[in-house]
């Protein structure tokens, strides 16, 4: 018979409401209690100065876990389109500079793109997620990509970022267009919380040996 303990907290260290809807979907069920930032008032945004989406997402799960005094779980994610050398890249989210809407970085990079054939069109998106401990311990890293094609015209409206010019492989639909449960498979951001997902149920797993009575 095993004792259970009170099931631990991870927060969320994001503010945007796809992305969280997203991370709820694909994490439902973990043993975790998910905890919103919208429960701790005056956190500050951290910088995103690091040069890769990893280092990016350590430093921000840090700065969550440090300011709540529980363990977070922050992503950085980017769009790299081939005829640009891979840029946005980790700057995707202030491609347009600082204050831009999502509106202002697709139109940016349509613009970049107009003279480009369909060939240098080649894109992926890339992911990483982290979870580290109010100490700064790294508990997990996951990362998850998705190849695709850039369009010449936004399409969709279910999604947020790129996703209405982002058209995967083996789609002919945008992020954007495709329903959240073919999305919360396939997407960069899916494929690297679905490996969060297994890392949190074995989590669990150990805690049930450790604490179980023969």
């Amino acid at each position: 018979m095993s004792m259970r303990l009170q099931s631990p907290c991870l927060v969320l260290g994001t503010r945007n409401a796809g992305k969280v809807r997203e991370i709820e979907t694909i994490l439902a069920g973990v043993p975790w209690q998910l905890r919103s930032l919208r429960e701790f008032a005056n956190i500050p945004v951290p910088p995103e100065t690091a040069p890769t989406y990893v280092e990016n997402a350590i430093a921000k799960a840090q700065f969550y876990a440090r300011a709540t005094d529980l363990c977070a779980l922050a992503d950085d994610s980017g769009l790299e389109v081939e005829a640009l050398g891979g840029a946005p890249g980790v700057l995707s989210a202030r491609y347009a500079g600082e204050g831009a809407s999502d509106a202002d970085r697709r139109a940016l990079l349509l613009t970049e793109l107009a003279r480009v054939n369909d060939e240098k069109r080649r894109a992926r998106f890339v992911c990483a997620v982290v979870i580290t401990t109010p100490h700064g311990e790294v508990l997990n890293v996951s990362e998850g990509v998705c190849l695709g094609t850039i369009i010449l015209e936004q399409r969709g409206t279910n999604g947020f970022g790129y996703d209405p010019l982002f058209v995967p492989d083996r789609f002919n639909e945008t992020f954007a267009e495709l329903s959240d449960s073919i999305k919360n498979h396939i997407s960069h951001r899916a494929r690297a919380l679905l490996s969060t997902r297994e890392f949190l149920l074995s989590q669990n797993a150990q805690l049930d040996q450790e604490t179980g009575d023969s």
